[in-house]
């Protein structure tokens, strides 16, 4: 009996080891910071904070159909943050996301409008050619990090800005006027019923893609915990040279990084297309790509804590719009309160406490050394 309570008593300390109780710790004021801010924002409109917060909770789980519309807003928080996990955790900067989802809708969107293929292919070669679009998108960014050591921060943030004008150009000069589409946006036609996911939630937008996001994130997980490569992408990602003393492939392996998270961006932007909107639309991810990055930040690259963070974001989106109905309070409120949470994350807790304690020290020391000289002084 004594032997399973230490056992117990072991599990629980390797569980709440001191970096997931500062993790922890950090989320709790994180999360109390925003609602302070929250509550002073919502009251300061004129509005009850209590009754804005059970809005936003009742349009995000409140029925089936704001569940479904919850999860349609998590699926592609899973893909683009699953993309940037995978770069940051392998100390690459991969800020080219949203360029690389864009290259995949509009590839997986002109698989899916103009091909006619058997249900369930045509869907997987949607996802997979938008997948290899994205690799084809960040291949440049690695190969003059490698070659020309020129910063990936700047060439994969810079494409981001090609990517979606090039999509936009391609889509009104080439297909609109091969198509023959009449239309005031820049869209392309929709995409044939066997190239659409399957609907998760009758009445909402929700599809299968959010399988294939948890699929990837476990996938994801998988390599980086238990095997070989999950440490030799850690490995390079995190000092090239010391990886190529360490005797691994350096080229082979840095190139494996990009591959992935640029694979895993293009497959979000086909699952858009597959499961979301149908169709490419121009400017359909205004913020998606970023608010991945965000996410893998706040869920401090921990595949398991991404699912959780990306199923509150949908919540907050979709119960944003909810509470936009039924009060006078505007949905960029709530984008506000998500843009500070991730700046309350971000700040050093541990550090701040640590810095406040060594004052306090060091104020009790000195007032020590001062006593004892008075004690000298008066003997």
């Amino acid at each position: 009996m004594k032997e399973k309570i230490n056992q117990v008593g072991r599990v629980i300390n390797k569980i709440f080891n001191p970096e997931v109780k500062i993790s922890a710790i950090r989320y709790v004021f994180s999360f109390i910071g925003v609602m302070i801010v929250g509550a002073v924002l919502i009251a300061a409109q004129g509005e009850d904070p209590i009754y804005a917060v059970k809005a936003i909770i009742k349009g995000a789980f409140g029925s089936m159909t704001a569940l479904g519309n919850t999860i349609r807003w998590a699926t592609p928080s899973f893909l683009t943050a699953a993309a940037a996990l995978v770069a940051f955790k392998s100390g690459v900067v991969n800020l080219g996301i949203e360029g690389q989802m864009y290259v995949g809708a509009l590839t997986a969107a002109i698989i899916g409008y103009s091909l006619d293929l058997p249900n369930g292919v045509h869907q997987v070669v949607c996802i997979l050619l938008a997948g290899i679009a994205g690799i084809l998108w960040v291949i440049p960014s690695a190969l003059m990090r490698l070659f020309f050591n020129i910063n990936e921060f700047i060439t994969t943030m810079m494409l981001n800005f090609v990517a979606t004008l090039l999509a936009d150009f391609i889509v009104l000069w080439i297909i609109i006027p091969q198509t023959g589409e009449t239309t005031t946006t820049i869209r392309t036609p929709s995409i044939l019923d066997s190239a659409k996911l399957p609907n998760l939630i009758k009445g909402t937008s929700s599809s299968y893609g959010f399988f294939i996001g948890l699929l990837v994130l476990l996938i994801i997980y998988v390599i980086f915990k238990f095997t070989i490569k999950g440490y030799e992408l850690k490995q390079v990602g995190e000092n090239l040279r010391f990886g190529k003393v360490g005797g691994v492939n350096i080229i082979k392996t840095f190139l494996s990084i990009f591959i992935i998270s640029g694979f895993i961006s293009g497959i979000a932007g086909g699952v858009e297309v597959t499961g979301g909107y149908n169709r490419y639309i121009s400017r359909f991810s205004a913020t998606m790509g970023w608010e991945g990055i965000m996410i893998a930040r706040i869920a401090a690259q921990n595949p398991i804590a991404i699912v959780v963070v990306s199923l509150v974001w949908g919540a907050l989106k979709t119960g944003a719009m909810s509470m936009e109905r039924v009060t006078s309070l505007n949905r960029l409120t709530v984008n506000l309160l998500q843009m500070l949470f991730v700046l309350f994350i971000a700040i050093d807790y541990e550090g701040i406490y640590t810095s406040i304690k060594n004052r306090i020290m060091k104020k009790k020391e000195v007032k020590r050394l001062m006593h004892e000289q008075e004690s000298t002084q008066q003997s």
